[in-house]
């Protein structure tokens, strides 16, 4: 579900508007081991083996993509369906439990504070979403969220950016995408968004970051709240 406060600007406005993008899932919030786990029972119930690793590597696709590539094509869609309903079950046994990351909400309030629009960009809906945001607990700095329900095709795919930059009334150039996976930063670099800054605390490599393209790589929201004036967002005044 899509939810937007105030109206969208027009052209004009639109060249001034800065707009801060922000995966959630390891990127605000600490749940990229419980997704491994969730989804490495979920295959094993299936009766595949699928090693955390490899599965941590695909976290940040869209359902179908993460389960095309970890089992591979020739699996009907029935047999999918259930690895998928077992992960979402599995998971939302963590929802009261999940955690934000080190001053998450601190760094949206301080972005909102400073006349940023944000917008997060997530796979995410529904009741994990909700979860998810009570966890960071900084819906009043939220602009407009992004999920799965309102596009057709994930990331990497830049479909999920440019509908964010569509909710923010912002120009690629005007934006700052914040991601934990590559999937993240392909989408961002393929909607040409100003700068796209990855996050290590979802445990992927800066190099893979980098080489996905990250334009800078920082360890987690406190370290990229910590460098507000000077870091990423600073490139894009208001």
């Amino acid at each position: 579900m899509t939810t937007t406060s105030g109206p969208l600007p027009g052209a004009a406005a639109a060249s001034r508007v800065r707009a801060a993008l922000f995966d959630v899932d390891g990127t605000l919030t600490d749940t990229n081991p419980l997704h491994v786990t969730s989804w490495w029972e979920a295959f094993r119930q299936a009766g595949h083996t699928v090693p955390m690793h490899t599965v941590h590597h695909a976290l940040g696709l869209p359902g179908p993509a993460l389960l095309e590539r970890l089992l591979g094509k020739g699996h009907d869609q029935e047999e999918k369906d259930g690895i998928s309903a077992a992960h979402d079950a599995l998971y939302a046994t963590y929802f009261d439990r999940i955690a934000a990351l080190p001053r998450a909400g601190d760094l949206l309030h301080a972005l909102a504070a400073d006349g940023w629009r944000i917008v997060l960009v997530t796979s995410a809906s529904g009741a994990e979403l909700s979860a998810l945001r009570r966890a960071v607990d900084a819906d009043d700095a939220i602009r407009a969220t992004t999920s799965a329900d309102d596009v057709e095709r994930g990331k990497p795919h830049p479909e999920p950016v440019h509908r964010a930059l569509e909710l923010a009334g912002a120009a690629p150039d005007r934006a700052v995408l914040v991601g934990d996976s590559v999937w993240d930063m392909q989408a961002g670099r393929r909607a040409s968004v100003n700068c796209c800054v990855g996050l290590l605390c979802g445990g992927v490599p800066a190099e893979d970051l980098r080489s996905a393209g990250a334009d800078s790589v920082v360890r987690d929201p406190a370290e990229l709240l910590h460098s507000l004036g000077s870091g990423p967002f600073s490139r894009i005044t208001a």
